[in-house]
């Protein structure tokens, strides 16, 4: 009785703070399993959901032709190009059939300050409404959370270092340009012969898309490069179209995200018009 008597005015004079951490689980026999956790970005019940996220193999890595960008919109109004950009730009890297991707892996300007030149040249927003930050952190919340389940790209900085390489390994334009394809209102191209110059570098299984202009005109719009776990060229990603990113990026596009351009139609390669970027061929 002496003994409890005169413990419990020490027990009383311990702080709120010290019997809340008295509290707590051993730190250190979950510290690996926390580390987990937000290494995969993921918490809570999203740990369930981790094997769909993550159980991709394949991506698309999509680059888009800002010169018909306007047309692929709802609202042609919406759209702008900066005099910076004269080239082909990123439009994403989209894990095939990954779904739910977790939505605790938040991105902050200072994730990718250091990238934020280059990413403005080679991944601009091409919405009025739009700041670029605004578009790199959907894509990041939206598709790159789940290929950050691959180590090289297992956060924003990382993953858009990557994306970043892959637009300078698959330089369009010089491809395009040393085969005597460059973009015109008057010369369609067809299909094949554009297939035959990229097929080398972006592999065969690559698609060229379209989009149809308030005209009829069958106007190119973005090629698809599918990309295996490790990032060589070409993967079999059919059958995942019902799951294709494209068809639901939210409202960042608010377009027909383009088609396959048909093969027996031939399509122009606009030119890019920065004064009137809804009108480049009239």
């Amino acid at each position: 009785m002496e003994m409890w008597s005169s413990v419990l005015p020490l027990l009383v004079a311990v702080s709120p703070a010290v019997l809340f951490l008295l509290q707590l689980p051993d730190y250190t026999s979950t510290q690996e399993g926390v580390w987990q956790d937000y290494k995969h970005g993921l918490q809570g019940s999203e740990l369930n959901d981790k094997k769909h996220f993550c159980s991709w193999k394949c991506l698309l890595f999509t680059l888009q032709w800002p010169g018909a960008f306007c047309q692929s919109l709802d609202e042609e109004t919406l759209c702008r190009i900066p005099q910076s950009v004269n080239n082909w730009t990123i439009h994403g890297l989209w894990p095939q059939k990954a779904w739910r991707c977790c939505t605790c892996w938040p991105m902050f300007e200072s994730d990718v300050q250091e990238l934020d030149a280059e990413l403005k040249e080679h991944w601009p927003s091409l919405l009025k409404t739009q700041p670029s930050f605004h578009f790199w952190k959907q894509e990041w919340e939206k598709h790159g959370v789940c290929a950050a389940c691959v180590e090289g790209m297992n956060s924003p900085l990382r993953y858009f270092q990557i994306c970043l390489k892959l637009r300078g390994q698959f330089d369009i334009h010089k491809l395009l340009e040393d085969a005597g394809i460059t973009p015109s209102c008057e010369r369609p191209y067809k299909l094949v012969e554009v297939h035959q110059v990229l097929a080398p570098r972006l592999g065969d299984k690559h698609e060229i898309q379209c989009v149809t202009d308030n005209k009829g005109r069958e106007v190119w719009f973005q090629v698809k490069i599918p990309l295996s776990h490790n990032l060589t060229v070409g993967c079999d990603h059919h059958g995942d179209a019902d799951l294709d990113p494209a068809t639901w990026s939210g409202p960042r596009q608010n377009s027909s995200h383009g088609h396959p351009c048909p093969p027996e139609v031939p399509f122009y390669y606009f030119p890019i018009d920065h004064q009137d970027p809804q009108r480049p061929c009239g």
